[in-house]
């Protein structure tokens, strides 16, 4: 059976995969102005952001399990294309790919754009290099509320795949600005108000500590360093304080997109209390 026939869609062309693939290459990336979705959650959340999705990838399978979908892209003039699970899963990157692929246009923002009047709770990941907790702390940020992320020079690309995937669409709910200078983030956070907290194992002030006595319910830029070597004396020097989340069993620390979490929960509930 025809599987562009049985779905009543029209297959993809080996040109418009292979322009689909160019996209796991950074460099084509941002050359494009494009980057690739993947999976049902993450592509609704695309489709509900005015003007991101260029066109959408889907097997017959995935176009049947997810009927909704289909119908919003084509009700925003969205091409949707038939490939097969071969075809689908080399766009997809990943083991067990979900049958949607969706190229989507780069979301480009600037501090500005995360540092507004309004903003409480922003989130700055400083040279963090593993897509996975990068989207992850995207996700926990997005999940407390915050008001945008930044993602220092040296930073894993937002538009990585498994940043993306990490994400869990969440990446298309609040702004993120990329590539930014580490002090341009502090001082757009002081010209805001915002106080500068170091997440740090060895922090001198104690998480809990600083929620009992009020501090946290201040507006407040959370600095989040590299997976290896943490935060380095340069960049701890640019904040208010450092601040440690007690373990009270025998792990020897938290990996960081464990500790964004704690931190952004503790802040977040602080600030609604205060």
């Amino acid at each position: 059976m025809d599987a562009g026939g049985s779905t009543g869609l029209e297959p993809a062309s080996k040109g418009q995969l292979s322009s689909a693939r160019r996209l796991l290459r950074a460099k084509e990336r941002a050359r494009l102005g494009l980057f690739l979705v993947e999976g049902p959650q993450a592509v609704r959340e695309a489709l509900a952001t005015r003007d991101c999705v260029r066109e959408l990838f889907v097997t017959a399978a995935a176009a049947g399990r997810h009927a909704g979908l289909i119908s919003a892209a084509d009700a925003l003039a969205v091409p949707v294309r038939l490939v097969g699970e071969e075809d689908l899963a080399a766009l997809a990157g990943t083991v067990t790919p979900q049958g949607l692929v969706a190229v989507c246009c780069v979301t480009n923002r600037g501090l500005s754009d995360v540092f507004t009047v309004s903003a409480r709770l922003v989130v700055c990941c400083a040279q963090v290099r593993d897509p996975g907790n990068a989207g992850t702390v995207i996700r926990c940020a997005d999940a407390f509320d915050a008001d945008g992320v930044v993602l220092t020079e040296g930073s894993v690309e937002v538009h990585n795949p498994k940043t993306v995937r990490a994400s869990a669409g969440s990446m298309f709910h609040l702004p993120i600005a990329a590539d930014v200078g580490l002090a341009d983030a502090v001082r757009a956070a002081r010209d805001r108000g915002l106080q500068v907290l170091a997440a740090d194992g060895a922090g001198e002030d104690d998480i809990t500590a600083l929620a009992t006595s009020g501090r946290l319910g201040r507006p407040t830029l959370w600095l989040f360093g590299n997976e290896a070597w943490g935060m380095p004396a340069e960049h701890t020097d640019l904040a208010d304080a450092t601040v440690r989340v007690p373990i009270y069993g025998a792990a020897e620390s938290l990996n960081l997109a464990t500790a964004a979490a704690v931190c952004l929960y503790v802040s977040a509930t602080a600030q609604r209390q205060a």
